[in-house]
């Protein structure tokens, strides 16, 4: 999944918060609820507009990012 699939960012959606493609669901909600111990299904089914595949996807960049990070501060 493409990223401009996964995550928007729109002055009038939110104020310009970031949410899930086609929603006005926080990208923050998810790691609050992941934060607080809650999984994943627990937020879909709260937020059944965000679909499975752009919440994984989301967490996935995320662990990419932090996995280029900790190989950057190695070498």
């Amino acid at each position: 999944m493409k990223r401009e699939q996964i995550v928007q960012r729109h002055p009038e959606i939110l104020g310009g918060t970031p949410v899930f493609v086609g929603t006005r669901v926080p990208i923050q909600t998810l790691v609050d609820y992941l934060k607080g111990g809650e999984r994943l299904e627990d937020f879909l089914d709260v937020f059944p507009s965000v679909s499975r595949a752009q919440a994984e996807a989301f967490l996935e960049i995320g662990l990419e990012s932090a996995l280029q990070e900790t190989n950057a501060h190695i070498a």
